[in-house]
Formats: C-alpha cells, structure tokens, sequence
C-alpha cells in the first residue's frame, strides 16, 4: 500500500505530513514532471557536446579513383630527344640510345587512392567558447523550468487534495442529512399511530429522503472524480486510497510573508537574458580569427601499392579571419542586441504580473478566511436552530415544513463550511505559489 511505503520512508523527508508524503511521491512519478527532467538531461548532454569541440577530432578519410578520357598533357619527349639519341648513335657507332615516343599523360587519375588519419584540433575560435557558455545557461534556465513545473505540481496537488477532502465530507453531511431525515420519519410514523399527526409529514419527509439518496449520489460520483484526479497527479491507479488527515485541515500560523524574489520564472528569464548577451557578443566576436592545426598520416599511390614512396605525412596550421562580408555581421549584432532588448522588457513585463498575482493571491487568502469564520457562525446558529426546531416539533407545536427548512439549513451551512474551509486552505496554497515558498528541494530528485 502507498501510504504504508510512504511511511516506511518518513525519515528521507523533513515535512512529514501525509499531504507532503504524496508532494514527494509525486516528484518521483510524475510524468510530466519526468517529461521536464528528460529536457534538463538534453541540455546537460548539449553542454557536454559543446565542450568536447574544444578537444581534438580524429578521422579516417579515404578516397578511390578510376577515370578514363578527360584532359590530357601532351609532352613532345620523342620530337626532342630522338634527333640527339640519333646523332649519339652515329658517334658511338651503335644502337645504345632507343628512340622514345611522344608522352600522352591523362589529368584525372586512374587507378590511384588516397587513405589518411586526420587529427585537428582547435586554437582559437570563439564560437565554440560563447557557444559553451550558452549551453550552460540553457541549463541553468531548464533546471528553473523543472522546478517551475514542480511548483506548480505542488499547488494542484494541494488543490485536488483539499477538493478531495470537502468531497468526501460532503458524503458524510448528506449521510448525516439521511440519518436526520430516517429519525424524522420514525418520529412521523409514531405521531401518525398515534393520532397526533396526519400521512402528509411523513410524506414529506420520504420524498426528502429521495432528494438526500440523490444528493448523496452526487456527493459521490464527485468524491470518486476528486479522488481519480488526485491520483492521476501521482502517477498512481485511479481507485487508489486517499489517507485523509484532520490536521491538515487547521488554519495555516501565519503567511510565508515573501515576495517574488525565489520564483524561478525569474530565473528562466535571467538565464535566457544571459544566453542573448552572449549570443551578442558571440555576434560581435566575428574580428576574432579562427586558428586550428592538423596533421595527416596517410598514403597515396596507384593500385594496391603501399610502401615508403607512398606513405607521407602533412602539417599544417589554418587560419580564418572575416574582414568583410558586406554588413552581414552588422545586422546580426543588430538583431542580437533586439533580442536582448525583447528579452529585458519581457523579463520586467514578467514581473509586473507576478507581483501582481502575489497581490490577488494574498487578497483571496484573506477573502477565504473572512468567509470560513462567517461560515462557522452560520453553522452555529444553524445547529442550535434546528435543535430548538426539533424540540418544539416533538412536543406537537412546529409544522413539519418548519423542521425541514431548519434541516435544510444545517445540511446547508454544513456544506458552505466546509467548502469554506477548502477554500482557505486552496487560496494558501495558492500564496504558497505566488511566493515561492514551499520547499521543493527536500527531496531526492
């Protein structure tokens, strides 16, 4: 069982109500809370990847050609050579000096292969610097969004649990209502034995328990979808048990009394201003020349051949310096440096609002709390109502319709305190959210 788990590991969390058990839990399963973690990894893997361009790469690189026709070189070898090898062969008296044929020699290679082993390694390049530096602020600005996520969990968490709580409160009001209506009837049927009432109470008070029967049914198809969606946050089955605890249900000590300082929103947009300051500079670091060395190992010959003539080795260094390139780099810096001007006015327009839902969240925290103590002394009055009612009516002196209003009263104010109550508790955990306050790093995530 959950809860039974939940407690076995009370000792990993410093919150240690079951409300808080279930936070953690969620932050273990969740799946869109997964679904986060997995966009942080990718980012961390984007870091690392952007760290290893500073390293040296090594490749083999090969190439094979067969060729036929194309261009040719045409070398006069046997015109200027045969008149001298002649003339050497009259005043030797012999056949030493061979005549030679005019050389035809074809430009592509045929039959010819080049196989070597690349290393390079980079000297100076800043793209490859600010690009790391913006890999970690994309980090930073996905881990904010995992706990802004997080966050967010919390609260409907909280939410779903206190809608939970009142829906199965609900239950037991209208069961309560039942039990007064089931009394009422028994009261009636005894009145009406013994003459002092006639059938239309009692028939009264049936047809108002077929209203509660209905009532109760509602009550408990929105306890069952209460329940359903409290689970689905926690990754759980849909008809798993809920263990309810009172204590949850005492008025909050006091407000976190914070601002907006701790919300992560912020932090996304400070990492995200960060990111468009350095793809600014990156934009402005286009002078900066690229310098990197290499070296080949390889061989290059005709056929299969593959000796010490065809076996070489190249060393090298290049270097790449943008001097011009007709204002291009210009507009980018340009563009750049609007995007940091959007990203500051969307940052500040950001925390407009948030200050802003602080605001509304304290007011209806104080509105809930104004209603909860105005629903507690209705409901007051209501319970000493209906019991001054059913006393007058026992004795024969109430009209039945008058007990029933009573009745209805308190089923009522019942309903509206606890739904009150709810509320307080929904609106504190919405100040909780606005302010950033609950502690979502007391777990092993």
């Amino acid at each position: 069982m959950l809860t039974c788990l939940l407690l076995a590991n009370i000792d990993s969390f410093a919150q240690d109500n079951v409300l808080d058990q279930y936070i953690q839990y969620a932050f273990s399963s969740n799946k869109g809370l997964k679904d986060q973690h997995f966009q942080l990894t990718k980012s961390v893997m984007a870091l690392q990847e952007a760290k290893s361009l500073f390293g040296p790469n090594v490749a083999f690189l090969g190439n094979y050609t067969k060729s036929h026709g194309g261009r040719t070189i045409d070398f006069p070898i046997g015109d200027i050579m045969n008149p001298v090898y002649s003339s050497l062969n009259q005043l030797t008296n012999s056949h030493n000096f061979t005549s030679l044929n005019n050389v035809n020699v074809q430009l592509n290679p045929d039959n010819f292969y080049d196989a070597k082993l690349r290393a390079s390694l980079p000297l100076i390049n800043a793209e490859i610097y600010y690009n790391q530096k913006i890999k970690k602020e994309q980090i930073n600005q996905q881990q904010a969004a995992v706990n802004v996520y997080k966050r967010e969990l919390v609260k409907n968490i909280k939410t779903a649990y206190y809608q939970y709580y009142q829906a199965a409160e609900a239950v037991d009001i209208y069961n309560n209502a039942l039990a007064l209506i089931n009394e009422n009837i028994r009261i009636n049927e005894s009145m009406v034995r013994n003459g002092i009432r006639n059938n239309t109470a009692l028939y009264r008070a049936r047809t108002e328990k077929e209203k509660t029967d209905a009532d109760i049914n509602k009550a408990m198809n929105a306890r069952q979808n209460a329940k359903a969606y409290f689970n689905f946050l926690l990754n759980r089955g849909l008809e798993e048990e809920i263990s309810l605890d009172s204590t949850l249900l005492q008025l909050p000590g006091q407000l976190p009394g914070k601002g907006i300082n701790d919300r992560e929103e912020l932090q996304q947009y400070k990492s995200a201003t960060n990111s468009y300051r350095l793809n600014e500079q990156l934009q402005r670091a286009y002078l900066i020349p690229k310098l990197s060395t290499f070296i080949d190992l390889g061989s290059q010959g005709v056929g299969t051949r593959f000796d010490k003539d065809t076996r070489y080795y190249l060393f090298g260094v290049n270097l790449e310096w943008n001097l011009f390139a007709s204002h291009k780099y210009k507009y980018k810096i340009q563009q750049a440096a609007n995007d940091v001007q959007s990203i500051t006015n969307s940052a500040a327009q950001t925390t407009d609002l948030l200050q802003l839902q602080v605001y509304e969240t304290l007011n209806d925290y104080q509105t809930a709390l104004k209603n909860f103590k105005t629903a507690q002394s209705q409901l007051a009055f209501a319970e000493r109502y209906y019991h001054d009612q059913l006393k007058v009516y026992k004795e024969g002196q109430l009209l039945y319709i008058e007990l029933l209003d009573a009745q209805n009263q308190l089923t009522g104010a019942q309903l509206q305190t606890t739904m009150a109550q709810a509320s307080v508790q929904t609106a504190y955990a919405a100040v909780e959210r606005a302010q950033a306050s609950y502690n979502i790093n007391n777990n092993n995530q």
